[in-house]
């Protein structure tokens, strides 16, 4: 007869989950992305997304948040007299069963027995310990002091050694003493670890005839230790968290353990040794239990431990400290603690810092510091411009607008044909498209196919040269206004370097002065408080500009929510007064004037309603034969770009 194979499912645990959707790296760049655009620093932003998480992740703070919530619970619901509440209940009912054995006899003894009992001390620990040598008539009563010693055995055995208690559940004396042997070759072994003197046979022997009560299995004393030392900490924080009397108790009550005196003496040793040994462990704290679930001491050196784990993975997701990474994260500390859902996600995130770093999406600044590299910025300027592109479509019912004209000069690059297309074919990659096509579904013969044919991208005009005048003052900050006029920067300056490479762009930003900057600066630009929008110097960056390539279709594209408050004077000093005051206006008109002689019209976007504003866009319009756009926020970039495509058609 054949056996059926068997087959079990566990999370899985070697390696990433093959079976989890990829990550969304497109996603998490747009977040630092619009951070960075914010004003935050790549690393910042960075930071901010892992705190944050994404769609299908949860961040270092909701993670952070359930770490608290789990350690206030444990705090909350608990309480450490457990095992004293346990032995007094055992002991009141021994005592209960030992007086109605009594009453029935006349003898004298039963008497002196009864005497006995009634002179007993209110402490339960000196009540057991003056019990010691009774001799019980009651069976109920010689049990329950029997369940009372092993109770404070096994206990006293999982505050030390996880996991012993329900090893220890039904001990003999065989088993007390085998206890205490191995408890004495510990003591031996860390001692002799502390000397210098001990050898890897040494461990290797206490470890084949001790094995048994290590299921963590260390490899070497060192882990041994490690292991030993926590949960050790963990019970004299415990101790250190009851009351005086609660604490002299239990100190009390541990000789009682096995009835054997020797185990409590050799849990001293074994603590004075591993204090020793680990002395940056934490043995000196305390925690404050509200509750009124009571814990035994096993149990409490249970809930002091993972208290103390919390507060290491707290440690590791606030990643505060200096070369903080999140592959210092527990895994398995963070899944005992949380669940499996808690290990998915920090691994999620581990792995998202990891892919971020190395797929080149930052890299050093001259000054050490964290910025996006040129590919970010691309993958930044494709989303804008993919959103750009789905608003111009959506508004006037258009496909794809970022084509220049229907005929002209090929401007090198080409695209997919789509129905309506009249460019010339791409005739070489257009056949290599069929030939791979073919080759793939093992055809021996080659036919074009629609979804082969490629087209060569073209231009009307051989070029443009394009400024884009940016306002940032503070205004554009305060109004909400600073992140969409980046985005819109973004979208026509990847626009112009994917499919008009021929065009020259110019990016001009005009606070107090005005400058021009790269597509990075832009990016990563913070809002300085600064008085002034000086749009007269910009103009004449923009002049500059378009002097360098006369040959080119000239575009002048302004965004601002202000008039002009501020001039350059000759000696390149800023002028700044409000209201404006006419020699800036005119200045300013003078600028304008320059531009049209150059050929080039001013369109100018204007954000806001102020009619100051509008009365000054309207004249600039009128004198270089430009327009006036008043989009709102969202459409900002689909505006800019729709006019640019616009003017450089002429």
């Amino acid at each position: 007869m054949t056996i059926p194979d068997r087959y079990s499912y566990g999370p899985y645990h070697e390696g990433p989950d093959p079976l989890a959707p990829p990550l969304d790296l497109r996603e998490a760049l747009d977040q630092v992305g619009r951070d960075v655009m914010e004003g935050s620093s790549p690393r910042s932003a960075l930071e901010e997304l892992l705190r944050r998480g994404m769609r299908d992740t949860s961040g270092l703070d909701e993670l952070t948040r359930r770490l608290w919530q789990r350690r206030s619970e444990i705090s909350r619901r608990h309480r450490l007299d457990g095992s004293l509440q346990q032995i007094r209940d055992l002991l009141d009912e021994a005592l209960e069963a030992e007086r109605r054995a009594l009453f029935p006899d006349p003898s004298d003894d039963a008497r002196f027995a009864e005497a006995r009992l009634d002179a007993l001390p209110s402490s339960t620990a000196a009540a057991v310990t003056e019990l010691s040598e009774y001799p019980w008539r009651s069976e109920t009563g010689r049990e329950n002091y029997e369940k009372i010693r092993d109770l404070l055995g096994r206990d006293l055995m999982e505050s030390r050694f996880q996991g012993m208690k329900q090893a220890l559940r039904n001990t003999s004396p065989e088993d007390v003493e085998r206890i205490r042997r191995m408890m004495s070759d510990l003591n031996d072994l860390l001692a002799a670890h502390a000397r210098g003197d001990d050898t890897e046979q040494q461990f290797a022997e206490f470890m084949a005839e001790h094995g048994e009560f290590f299921p963590e299995n260390p490899r070497n004393t060192e882990e041994l230790i490690d292991a030993l030392a926590a949960r050790s900490a963990a019970a004299q924080r415990m101790m250190n968290s009851m009351s005086d009397e609660q604490r002299a108790e239990l100190m009390e009550l541990t000789g009682q353990a096995f009835g054997d005196p020797r185990i409590a003496e050799q849990v001293s040793a074994l603590d004075a040794n591993l204090r020793a040994l680990r002395p940056g462990e934490d043995w000196e704290s305390s925690q404050r239990f509200r509750g009124q679930d009571p814990l035994g001491l096993g149990e409490g050196a249970q809930a002091l431990q993972d208290l103390a784990e919390l507060d290491a993975l707290a440690e590791q997701l606030g990643q505060s400290y200096p070369g903080a990474r999140l592959e210092d994260i527990d895994l398995d500390a963070l899944a005992r603690q949380l669940g499996e859902d808690a290990r998915v996600d920090a691994a999620r995130l581990a792995e998202l810092e990891r892919e971020l770093r190395r797929q080149g999406l930052f890299e050093r600044a001259p000054d050490g510091s964290l910025r996006l590299t040129p590919r970010a910025l691309r993958r930044l300027g494709e989303t804008a411009l993919r959103d750009v592109i789905g608003q111009l479509r959506s508004r006037r019912g258009e496909r794809d607008t970022a084509l220049a004209g229907a005929a002209g000069e090929p401007i090198g690059s080409t695209r997919p044909w789509q129905f309506g297309d009249t460019e010339p074919w791409d005739v070489p990659r257009t056949v290599r498209n069929a030939v791979l096509r073919s080759a793939s579904t093992g055809s021996r013969g080659v036919a074009l196919d629609v979804s082969d044919v490629e087209i060569m991208e073209t231009e009307q005009r051989s070029r443009a040269a394009v400024a884009l005048c940016v306002d940032t003052s503070w205004s554009m900050v305060q109004d909400g206004r600073w992140v969409p006029m980046k985005r819109t920067a973004l979208a026509l300056h990847h626009l112009i370097a994917t499919r008009f490479r021929s065009d020259a762009l110019s990016l001009i930003t005009f606070g107090r002065h005005a400058e021009t900057v790269e597509i990075g600066e832009l990016t990563a630009l913070e809002a300085v408080w600064a008085q002034g929008t000086n749009l007269h110097h910009a103009l004449l960056l923009a002049a500059r500009h378009l002097r360098r390539h006369p040959d080119a279709v000239p575009v002048v594209l302004v965004v601002t929510d202000g008039e002009p408050t501020a001039h350059l004077e000759p000696d390149g000093e800023a002028y700044f007064n409000w209201p404006p005051e006419p020699r800036t206006l005119g200045v300013t008109m003078a600028q304008v004037d320059a531009l049209a002689k150059l050929g080039a019209s001013v369109t100018v976007f204007m954000l806001g309603e102020d009619p100051r504003l509008a009365s000054f866009v309207d004249l600039v319009a009128r004198r270089s034969g430009g327009r006036v756009v008043a989009p709102d926020l969202d459409g900002l970039g689909a505006a800019v770009v729709r006019d640019y495509l616009r003017g450089r058609r002429g």
